[in-house]
């Protein structure tokens, strides 16, 4: 891994200097994902099919999943493994059900009063990556809050595999969260299918369309925001781990080839005051990548130009790096690491202290593992149940109320030169 060392002020430009990002450019797939979502809103199945048959080799997919399939899925899913899905569902339920907002209601002065509602979507088509592996995860990630949020229609989609369906976790996973609409659609059409609809396979366009997906489903998800709703343009995974002497370097390796083993654009990236760490997490690499099955993959990753290990001065350098980086997973590992914690302003999920690796967070924590990228962390947030939601006010005004405040409203609108504004409150006064 590359070795960086900062000891002056740390800058946006310095940051964006020593630790850029893989290059993986939406832009440079934008014709062909344009060409795709064109023919799936003009074409329908007919695109469907020959998509399959362009970018995966299938042909004859029914695209459409029985029911019957997803049960005959669930029925032979191993049990440890239905076992793992089932505790992360109680946990991501539990705390989405926590986080549910409730509605507000503020009297303002007598008979003023603003309400503020939260709605969930009518709709929403939830992406489940294929490829290098398979997300039964992603399932849980997506469809649990959506389910806590009451969102009416959930539907999934997923890459088909060489028999024409998705990945069997996948489907078994959808049916044991009761989901029975689902697609093994894969990629930007998928997007565009949810987007446009598809009559032949009784695909309804939905409103939103969420989760991870690859660089053609961020292109698509940015292409077609405005006909749908999005949760984020996802791209390669992040982790970036703030540690200090006491930190064990064995956990901190371990971690990184965690998310190195995504992609070969995954960045992982240390920031530390000690160089004895840096020193025996080197040593740690050495010994776990050796060890690990997807090797090729985590040497390409740490050997990138997005991964480094960084030596900073103290640990107010290393929260101002991390800070400015906004990765999409943030682990502190420090004596102090709840304080420092408390000090983080731009990332998808922090993870405190020794004993929470970001791994936990993929499963089992009970937290989203659909989150921000690319510094997306410093404007959005990651997938919840707000995604599914909408705020929306009601206004509701007594005669006594609005005569207490349509003079006021008559100056504003006159103001603003928009005298008809302060006229429709005025008038309801005269009867």
């Amino acid at each position: 891994m590359r070795k960086i060392e900062i000891s002056g002020q740390v800058t946006p430009a310095l940051v964006a200097e020593l630790l850029p990002r893989a290059s993986v450019s939406i832009d440079s797939v934008s014709e062909t994902v344009s060409q795709i979502i064109a023919e799936v809103k003009q074409n329908s199945l007919v695109a469907l099919d020959a998509h399959a048959e362009r970018f995966d080799g299938l042909k004859n997919v029914s695209f459409r999943v029985p029911k019957e399939v997803l049960v005959e899925a669930l029925n032979q899913l191993d049990k440890p493994l239905r076992e793992a899905i089932e505790t992360a569902i109680t946990r991501v339920r539990a705390v989405s059900m926590a986080t549910m907002p409730a509605s507000v209601r503020v009297e303002l002065d007598e008979g003023a009063i603003v309400e503020q509602l939260f709605i969930p979507v009518d709709s929403v088509g939830l992406y489940v990556p294929g490829g290098k592996a398979v997300y039964p995860s992603s399932v849980v990630m997506n469809v649990v809050p959506a389910q806590v949020a009451r969102v009416p229609r959930i539907a999934v989609s997923s890459p088909a595999q060489e028999n024409g369906l998705p990945s069997p976790s996948v489907m078994a996973t959808c049916a044991l969260l009761g989901i029975d609409e689902v697609y093994g659609i894969g990629g930007a059409s998928a997007v565009a299918a949810f987007a446009y609809g598809v009559t032949e396979i009784n695909l309804e366009p939905v409103a939103m369309v969420t989760g991870p997906g690859n660089i053609f489903v961020a292109a698509a998800k940015r292409q077609l925001r405005g006909v749908i709703g999005i949760d984020s343009e996802a791209g390669p995974t992040e982790i970036l781990i703030v540690a200090d002497e006491s930190a064990n370097p064995r956990f901190i390796a371990a971690d990184l080839i965690s998310q190195a083993e995504h992609d070969q654009n995954a960045a992982a990236v240390l920031v530390t005051d000690s160089a004895s760490l840096i020193e025996q997490v080197e040593a740690e690499l050495l010994v776990q990548v050796g060890l690990a099955k997807n090797r090729d993959r985590i040497e390409a990753s740490l050997g990138g130009i997005q991964s480094a290990l960084v030596l900073v001065t103290d640990m107010s350098a290393a929260m101002a790096v991390a800070n400015e980086y906004a990765t999409e997973h943030l682990e502190i590992q420090t004596a102090n690491s709840e304080e420092l914690a408390n000090q983080v302003r731009h990332a998808g999920a922090v993870f405190v202290g020794a004993h929470s690796p970001v791994s936990l967070g993929d499963y089992l924590a009970g937290s989203n593992h659909v989150l921000p990228t690319g510094q997306q962390a410093k404007f959005s947030s990651g997938l919840s149940v707000f995604t599914f939601l909408r705020t929306q006010q009601h206004v509701t005004y007594s005669a006594d109320a609005l005569a207490s405040v349509t003079d006021r409203l008559r100056v504003f609108s006159e103001a603003e030169k928009l005298s008809a504004h302060g006229r429709a409150g005025s008038i309801r006064l005269e009867e």
